[in-house]
């Protein structure tokens, strides 16, 4: 999929199954929780802050977790209000505003992320 339909795509979506590792840095920002089809991820922060969790590769297993998050208002919620370690999703906006402020075109500096 393009990069564009594929934001769409898991913008829309109530949760995400996936073994990228980019998208397991990604879908965390767009406020979804993400079930990873591996056993071990190099992301284990995302596991720690719990955007992320380890589904494994067993068809039981990842139906199981999925479930849960389908069926499970309170295990949902509490993946989406984790902090995302990897960032929020407006670095770009930020920098945007560190350049104006920069250039002089922004008169307060912006605040520290």
């Amino acid at each position: 999929l393009d990069i564009v339909y594929m934001h769409n795509l898991m913008n829309l979506s109530y949760l995400v199954m996936t073994d990228s590792g980019g998208l397991q840095e990604e879908v965390p920002s767009m406020g979804k929780p993400v079930l990873v089809l591996r056993n071990v991820t190099e992301r284990p922060e995302g596991v720690e802050a719990g955007t992320l969790k380890l589904a494994g590769v067993n068809e039981d297993e990842i139906y199981a977790e999925a479930k849960d998050l389908l069926d499970n208002k309170e295990s949902y919620d509490i993946m989406v209000a984790a902090k995302n370690p990897f960032g929020d999703g407006y670095a770009a906006d930020r920098i945007v505003e560190a350049i104006r402020y920069y250039f002089g075109l922004r008169k307060d500096r912006p605040e520290d992320y």
